[in-house]
């Protein structure tokens, strides 16, 4: 792991500017209290999301760490997430819920929610879910993935929710076509310091509202919000589930648990808690 300076330095790419990793600790780690207690920048790591694991039961709530790079970034089923250094925000936030357990698979959701509602606001962009973990934009009219949320057991002692996001990737740069960027869904702003400030400040939110709620979804608004910025609600569906298995029809529902419910030809429901989603068609 390689600390990132405060200072500029040398630039690779004079559009993308190094993360001020002191405005942001002095924007979001307040002396008076709240869930942000640390921030650390670093110039490249294997993954944040397993820094912060390995050293979760030494760090208090609140810590966050953001790398201008990763190499060995993970998101879901341990798929491999690429991208040029300074071009996205690579970031992981460790949280210990003081509420039942049983809630903790809302984590990923709510901070599905937190992202797109705090990038709708500094970005300009009307980002849309995908269940259960992927963050959308539209491309030319056509829905592209521009990022994904990845949460990890933390051994005890709470859990890891990571973000990698695409914000200034260019259409030569995107790994597969159907990824996306802001940039390339005509954000308002690139600025990665402010794309992240509104980010952790959302998430913040979101988070206390939720605990306050005990970690309930419905009485904290959570899956209320979730359905609302779900691009998958609605849509005919093909769930690939593991054992092979799949699943096809209507996605009508999240449940209290997190799970989106899928409607069959003949006219039962099953929920399902984890399975790869393939957006078909639009019901209807």
């Amino acid at each position: 792991m390689t600390t990132s300076h405060d200072s500029a330095g040398r630039w690779s790419d004079l559009d993308r500017p190094p993360l001020n990793a002191t405005a942001l600790r002095r924007a979001l780690v307040l002396p008076d209290g709240g869930l942000w207690t640390s921030l650390d920048v670093v110039e490249s790591t294997g993954s944040t999301n397993s820094d912060l694991v390995a050293r979760a039961g030494e760090l208090p709530e609140g810590a966050v760490l953001v790398a201008e790079a990763q190499t060995s970034a993970r998101g879901r089923l341990d798929r491999g997430w690429t991208a040029p250094p300074r071009s996205g925000l690579f970031v992981s936030v460790l949280l210990k819920p003081e509420v039942p357990m049983h809630r903790w698979g809302w984590l990923p959701l709510l901070t599905g929610v937190a992202v797109a509602t705090g990038l709708g606001r500094a970005a300009g962009v009307d980002l849309s879910l995908k269940w259960p973990n992927d963050v959308l934009v539209r491309v030319d009219g056509e829905e592209r993935k521009t990022g994904g949320i990845l949460a990890e057991g933390a051994g005890g002692h709470g859990v890891v929710v990571g973000l990698g996001l695409n914000v200034s990737l260019r259409a030569d740069e995107l790994p597969v076509p159907t990824a996306g960027s802001l940039l390339l869904g005509n954000a308002v702003s690139t600025d990665r310091d402010t794309l992240l400030r509104s980010v952790l400040r959302s998430l913040e939110r979101w988070y206390e509202t939720w605990q306050r709620s005990d970690g309930d979804p419905a009485a904290s608004g959570l899956q209320r919000a979730y359905a609302e910025k779900c691009a998958t609600l609605g849509r005919r569906v093909r769930v690939e589930l593991p054992g092979e298995r799949t699943l096809e029809g209507d996605a009508v529902a999240v449940d209290g648990d997190g799970r989106i419910v899928v409607e069959t030809e003949g006219g039962g429901t099953e929920a399902v808690a984890a399975g790869d989603i393939v957006h078909l068609r639009a019901v209807g």
